[in-house]
């Protein structure tokens, strides 16, 4: 048997009207979405709650469709395909309109997704089973088939946009202008684009050879790259003992994801390498053996996430973005538990253990992620909740708290919360949110943070007893070199060279200024006074000559020829040289800061 076939294969005899339906339904689609959407891109319309419904509804029932409907129970395809649809739509609906695409949407919309692409294979292997249950076997294909369907059918779409678009230039090249006008209309981008993206599927489901053996490569190159991901995540594992783990606390912003998304690739491979049954696991014992590792590693890794995310939640509370990654943390938990404990149990028969465990999971994670869709759990809320009582408690300060984010990222909770801190016992709390609340938008928001962090310290000028050169000020004030209540110390070096430091470590006691953990910023910037002013060395060209004069757009033609005449000269009279050119540059101690300068 070959190791990629199983019910995924689809009926023998074939669908020769499929390619058609699928290609019919993805036309009508894309013009439904499109009534329904309207005109604009869909990262700049701002749905109704209705309009998102009826466009997850319809969008997920023509997929479902599509991608399980075989001619044997056709009808159990549709009735699934409308059950999905419905419930999509509805939590959707439930949701309300999307405020933004925030972070709380956004993940929402995942799990969602996700639930229905876990649900697909468990149906389509029910339906082959002819009754309410599933095989791993078959569930595993399906997934696989589906993935590599999805994939493909995005490559066609692509395709066919290249081709548009090419097409559409040619003929713009004898003056017929029509193609090129129907690719920027929005209703001809959803008609093609669902057309094609259907008629891909209809063609691809109909052959089922082409799928498998799409499936079998992918698969293939997949299983190459279980040894170097084992290797590697063991030789991190067996590192962290010699090297401490103190410098995976230090940035918890980064090492959840990291961590998280090596845990992913773990599992993905460790299955890839194992297959669908045992007649599909690899033999080569160098592959069955980074099975082994990958399985035993993904525990781990999900630990150190674990702990990362909770420092970050016990340093600065809770977060819509915080929340998720603990669920995510929770999710790899499950599975590394699973895997390691069929490790440990049956070494030699694990695989039958990890199969079982993997069918059980994805129901399970099947059902939370339609749970997690919906408002029943609001991360928004509990976020909202939290940072509120850190801000009125004193743990965190005023200036340090995240606005934005309770008035733009925390949804209706946040807008609410802002409303009731404008009438906040607190004054310093009462004056900052009256100010917040006049952003409308996160844009405006940041306009006038800008304006907020102007400047208001004290100026350290060397040599002491200087006064600030003509002009800096204005540039400093300008470029925010400094800003808030730090202290800017200013160096001139001579008439035409500053260096300015913005201090921010002035406002802790003398034995933290230098320590490497404390969480302060000293930002150097070397200013040249050039023909334009006060220059930032950064946005100027190499070699800096302050000396330099701007070079006008148009040079009068009496000088342009004196000056032409004189590189000419010297271009034929001998006069092209080599000089020692003398450089300068700033120094911090015995620390070189920038580039040379003249």
């Amino acid at each position: 048997m070959d190791e990629t076939e199983t019910a995924a294969s689809g009926e023998a005899g074939g669908w020769t009207w499929r390619p058609l339906l699928l290609a019919g339904l993805g036309l009508a689609t894309g013009v439904v979405t499109y009534l329904i959407a309207g005109e604009g891109a869909f990262y700049k319309v701002e749905w109704t709650a209705l309009q998102a419904a009826l466009l997850m509804a319809v969008t997920l029932g023509a997929a479902m469709i599509g991608f399980t409907i075989e001619r044997q129970r056709w009808w159990a395809s549709i009735v699934f395909a409308a059950v999905v649809g419905v419930a999509g739509g509805f939590v959707t609906w439930w949701n309300g309109a999307p405020g933004g695409w925030n972070v709380t949407d956004v993940w929402r919309t995942f799990s969602l997704l996700l639930a229905v692409a876990i649900a697909a294979p468990l149906f389509q292997a029910a339906r082959d089973e002819g009754a309410p249950r599933a095989g791993y076997p078959a569930v595993h294909d399906y997934a696989w088939a589906n993935v590599v369907l999805w994939c493909a059918c995005w490559l066609f779409v692509l395709l066919v946009w290249l081709m548009a678009w090419l097409l559409g230039g040619l003929f713009e090249l004898i003056k017929i202008h029509l193609l090129r006008e129907l690719l920027g209309k929005d209703w001809f981008v959803h008609a093609l684009t669902g057309l094609a993206f259907g008629s891909a599927l209809g063609l691809l489901r109909e052959h089922d050879a082409i799928v498998r053996l799409l499936q079998k490569v992918v698969t293939t190159l997949l299983a190459v790259l279980a040894p170097v991901l084992a290797i590697g995540l063991g030789l991190f594992l067996l590192a962290l003992p010699f090297t401490g783990v103190q410098a995976l606390w230090d940035a918890t912003s980064a090492t959840t994801p990291l961590l998280l998304t090596c845990a992913a690739g773990a599992l993905i491979l460790a299955n890839d390498v194992i297959g669908a049954r045992e007649a599909d696991e690899r033999r080569n014992p160098l592959l069955r053996y980074s099975a082994m590792v990958l399985a035993a590693v993904i525990l781990p890794l999900a630990i150190l996430a674990a702990v990362a995310t909770g420092l970050r939640i016990g340093q600065y509370g809770y977060t819509p973005e915080r929340l998720w990654a603990v669920v995510f943390v929770g999710v790899a938990l499950c599975w590394g538990l699973a895997y390691f404990g069929a490790l440990a149990i049956r070494r030699l028969g694990w695989t039958r253990l990890v199969r079982r465990a993997n069918l059980v999971l994805a129901c399970a994670v099947c059902v939370l992620g339609l749970v997690l869709a919906t408002p029943l759990i609001n991360f928004n809320a509990i976020s909202t909740r939290d940072q509120v009582a850190r801000l009125e408690s004193g743990k965190t300060n005023v200036e340090k708290f995240d606005w934005r984010a309770l008035a733009f990222d925390f949804g209706k909770p946040g807008r609410e919360a802002l409303a009731r801190l404008k009438n906040s016992g607190n004054a310093v709390i009462r004056a900052r949110a009256i100010d917040v609340g006049k952003a409308e938008s996160p844009y405006t928001f940041e306009l006038r943070e800008n304006d907020r962090r102007r400047f208001a310290g004290a100026y350290d000028l060397h040599p002491a007893g200087m006064a600030l050169p003509e002009g800096l000020k204005e540039k400093i004030l300008s470029e925010h070199a400094c800003e808030d209540d730090n202290l800017c110390r200013v160096y001139v070096h001579d008439a035409k060279t500053v260096t300015v430091i913005d201090d921010d470590c002035i406002k802790l006691p003398p034995e933290k200024r230098t320590d490497p953990k404390a969480k302060c910023l000293t930002d150097v910037r070397t200013y040249l006074l050039t023909g334009e002013g006060w220059r930032d060395l950064s946005d100027l060209s190499e070699p800096v000559d302050p000396e330099a004069k701007p070079v006008p757009e148009k040079t009068p033609g009496a000088e342009e020829r004196a000056m032409l005449e004189r590189e000419y000269g010297a271009i034929s009279g001998g006069g092209v040289v080599v000089r020692k050119v003398e450089m300068r540059q700033v120094f911090i101690g015995d620390k070189p800061q920038g580039r040379p300068f003249k």
